[in-house]
């Protein structure tokens, strides 16, 4: 039997907490990238693209609504001005 990793909204939420990011238990997978992004700094702003990358690129899948949350909220906070 295969068993595939799976990153749910609280995986998600789980990862943007261990980046030291204040977010509640309970939220959207899109309230979080909402507050991961409030007064982003150079340095969150680093390590939530590292995340982004990471999450992505890896082999995990993303379920939809974090997918989707991601590329409406975090990926244009984090593109370079």
């Amino acid at each position: 039997m295969m068993h595939a990793d799976l990153i749910d909204q609280e995986d998600f939420r789980e990862r943007l907490v261990a980046l030291g990011l204040s977010i509640p238990p309970g939220v959207s997978a899109e309230q979080a990238c909402e507050q991961a992004v409030s007064g982003l700094s150079p340095e969150r702003a680093v390590a939530l693209r590292r995340l982004v990358e990471e999450l992505l690129g890896g082999s995990a899948t993303l379920l939809p609504n974090v997918r989707e949350a991601i590329s409406r909220t975090l990926l244009p906070a984090l593109v370079p001005r």
